[in-house]
């Protein structure tokens, strides 16, 4: 791969925004591979995994920016930097470029890697992982992390919680950052394989354990965290590329 090349899993949109501080708006999504993580329930190994790659494609910022500009018709909107970990890639020259038309962007990370152009971004998400991920979570780099993005984007934090261990490690986490926007979802305990994205998902299951968090953050009166489904999940399922 070229120096500064983007390892790209896959591009697409314009689709919505499924989680998280930026649910229900319209979006072209750039999916980078690669991950520094690699946790137990995680729903995109296809971008995570190193076994698939060989389908990760090194695209310049000009090329992927090409792409994006022909998914949008060239209108203006958000485009999400996901992955595996986009942080790990060199995306100041994309965020430069679209900023210089008009987009805005936004970037979720678990807050593992801390780069500087996190100040360039519109929105930043931290995403820390919970301990049934089977992931450890280094403070003082999410720490980091904020501090990069101070006066920069508007910043959130968004936990995926599947058990009272996942809930407890997010009542800690807004206690660490009270003036940070806290949004909680349920986890999808039937993620797909990476080859199958028609892989069958247990939406009652989801559903379950959406009722089951409510309960939880109003039964503690924890008023200042949000509760939201994966909305894409609902919608679509495993489906891949919506």
């Amino acid at each position: 791969m070229s120096v500064g090349s983007i390892r790209v899993s896959e591009i697409f949109g314009p689709t919505i925004q499924g989680e998280g501080a930026l649910i229900g708006l319209p979006t072209v999504f750039v999916r980078t591979g690669g991950c520094d993580f690699r946790c137990s329930w995680c729903d995109s190994l296809h971008a995570v995994d190193s076994a698939f790659r060989d389908q990760w494609i090194p695209m310049s910022t000009e090329a992927v920016w090409h792409k994006v500009t022909e998914l949008s018709g060239g209108k203006p909107l958000t485009v999400s930097l996901s992955g595996g970990n986009p942080a790990i890639q060199p995306l100041r020259p994309l965020i430069e470029l679209g900023h210089s038309q008009g987009y805005r962007f936004a970037l979720e990370t678990q807050g593992s890697v801390a780069q500087a152009w996190f100040r360039d971004l519109d929105i930043l998400v931290i995403s820390p992982k919970p301990p049934s991920s089977g992931m450890l979570t280094d403070w003082d780099q999410v720490d980091h992390c904020l501090h990069l993005a101070a006066g920069g984007p508007e910043v959130a934090l968004k936990i995926v919680v599947f058990d009272d261990a996942d809930y407890e490690f997010a009542q800690r986490a807004g206690e660490r950052y009270p003036q940070t926007p806290l949004f909680l979802q349920p986890g999808n305990h039937t993620p797909p394989p990476p080859d199958d994205d028609n892989a069958r998902i247990d939406i009652d299951g989801v559903m379950d354990r959406m009722h089951w968090l409510v309960a939880k953050v109003t039964a503690d009166q924890w008023f200042t965290a949000r509760v939201l489904p994966q909305l894409h999940v609902l919608l679509w399922g495993n489906k891949r590329g919506v």
